[in-house]
């Protein structure tokens, strides 16, 4: 079984890195582009589970491990 868990900031929270991104492309001429916000994304394999416990137990896991669930938001997809 697969999964993927996309992390990003929460709307409202600095984001220095796409900033500094965003003031690049800006400097090299692509200045249509308004705001870049950076994000990461995890891939995780596991063993087969039923969907709703493998949803669980990745929650639990982001919660307490993979996201700053005070400044971060957290999506997951299983495959």
């Amino acid at each position: 079984m697969k999964a993927k868990v996309h992390v990003t900031l929460r709307s409202g929270v600095l984001d220095p890195q796409g900033k500094a991104v965003h003031g690049s492309l800006s400097r090299a001429g692509y200045d249509f582009i308004k705001d870049i916000r950076i994000g990461k994304e995890i891939a995780i394999e596991m063993d087969d589970l039923p969907r709703e416990e493998a949803e669980a137990k990745l929650t639990e896991i982001c919660e307490k491990l993979l996201a700053n669930t005070v400044m971060e938001n957290f999506t997951i997809e299983i495959e």
